[in-house]
């Protein structure tokens, strides 16, 4: 089964991303032959940012999407929500993409599930 998640809160604040990278990374644990897809829109572009330092006990979603990416998980990035946040490629963790809407749009035509958070 193909999954696509789409996530749009900023990368803390909120838990959404957080619960959407959570979901994401548990479909792929148990479910050997799901296809997972994370794309990242508007303020949630700022997940994929390399270098995250966050507190002793306190989740961090770079290393969460580096779990999802080492399982068989894609990640990728509106490039538009990218620029608009002065966010460069080399800038992200590795294994994440700059993507476009039209990647979004084929991803979502092509998925079984799509999960919006």
């Amino acid at each position: 089964m193909k999954y696509l998640f789409i996530l749009n809160d900023p990368a803390y604040g909120t838990e959404r991303t957080w619960n959407g990278l959570r979901l994401a990374t548990n479909i792929l644990k148990k479910d050997a032959s799901a296809e997972v897809s994370v794309f990242l829109m508007g303020d949630g572009v700022s997940a994929a940012k390399a270098g995250q330092q966050t507190p002793n006990g306190y989740y961090n979603l770079e290393k969460m999407l580096m779990v999802l990416l080492a399982n068989r998980g894609r990640v990728l990035l509106c490039g538009t929500c990218m620029d608009a946040r002065g966010l460069k490629q080399e800038e992200l963790l590795s294994g994440a993409t700059r993507s476009n809407l039209d990647t979004l749009t084929d991803l979502t035509i092509a998925a079984d599930k799509v999960l919006v958070f």
